[in-house]
Order: structure tokens, then sequence, then C-alpha cells
């Protein structure tokens, strides 16, 4: 039993420790512009509403430190006129350790906006509200979803590209 334990300890240090440790949470850049102000807010409210995410990262140190930033761009027109427009870019650092390539990415395209999400809807909420319109609470976001459906669009296009220089 004893020698049981001390192979088991020696694959556990062996292993790479793994880290994923939001260290930062803050706001980068926020937007808001309603040039159709004060006309707009004797229409009906019936907007349409368009909505963009985009997600980043970069690695800002040798030590681990990434810095994540989810853009969220939120379009509300009301016919062909521009109600609001808002974007946030809400960033943070994360320090992540033991996780490489594919894991890695994956942490950095979902974990990272999952933690994020909500302080960007907040903000935009806020500034809907502050703007004289009706609160806009955004819906959840499947990250894992998108990262998934980004991973096969890269895919089809690599694929393309290699079938074009194949034909060529």
């Amino acid at each position: 039993m004893a020698d049981e334990q001390t192979t088991a300890e020696a694959g556990a240090a062996q292993a790479p420790e793994q880290q994923f440790v939001m260290q930062r949470i803050y706001t980068k850049d926020v937007s808001f512009e309603s040039p159709a102000t004060p006309g707009v807010f004797r229409q009906q409210w019936q907007p349409k509403i368009n909505i963009d995410l985009n997600t980043k990262s970069d690695k800002i140190d040798e030590e681990g430190n990434f810095e994540v930033v989810l853009t969220i761009t939120v379009t509300a027109k009301i016919e062909d006129e521009t109600a609001f427009l808002i974007e946030v870019q809400q960033a943070g650092i994360f320090f992540i350790k033991g996780f490489e390539g594919e894991t890695l990415r994956r942490l950095l395209g979902t974990a990272a906006p999952n933690i994020l999400f909500p302080y960007a809807r907040e903000s935009i909420d806020t500034m809907v509200v502050k703007g004289g319109f009706p609160a806009l609470m955004l819906a959840p976001v499947n990250f894992d979803a998108l990262y998934q459906q980004a991973v096969a669009q890269a895919q089809a296009q690599s694929q393309a590209a290699e079938q074009g220089e194949a034909t060529h």
C-alpha cells in the first residue's frame, strides 16, 4: 500500500499545477450615443435590437497573465432611425497556468467571457436607463456554443482555402 501511495504522489508531483484565477475586472471602453433624441421619445417604443458580441485575448506577460476583452455592441432602431447605440468593452486579467493549446483557447474564449458578461450587461442596462429608455436586460449568452461555432467556421474556412490552393 505504501508503494501505491508513493507512486500516486510521484505522478501528482509530475503533473503541472492547473490554475485559472480572475485577477481584475475593469471597463476598458464605454460609448453611448442617442442621435435621434428627443424626437425618438415621441414615437412608439418597438425597437429592433441588434446585438454583436466579440471577444479578444492577449497574453500580457510571461507569468501567465492574459487580458480578455468582451465587446458588446447594442443598436436599437425604430424604423430606419437609430434610437441608441451602445458599445461596452468589459475586460479582465486572468492568471492561467498549466493549460495549453485548445484547452487554453477554450478558457480564454468561454470561461473568461462568462465571468465578464454580467458586468457588461449591467453597464449596458444602466446606460440605457440613464439615456431615458426602458431597461434592456440582455439574455444570458452561451459562450461555449459561440466558441464551437467559431472553431467550426475557422475549420471550414481553412478547408476551403486548402481546396482553393489545390485547384490552382
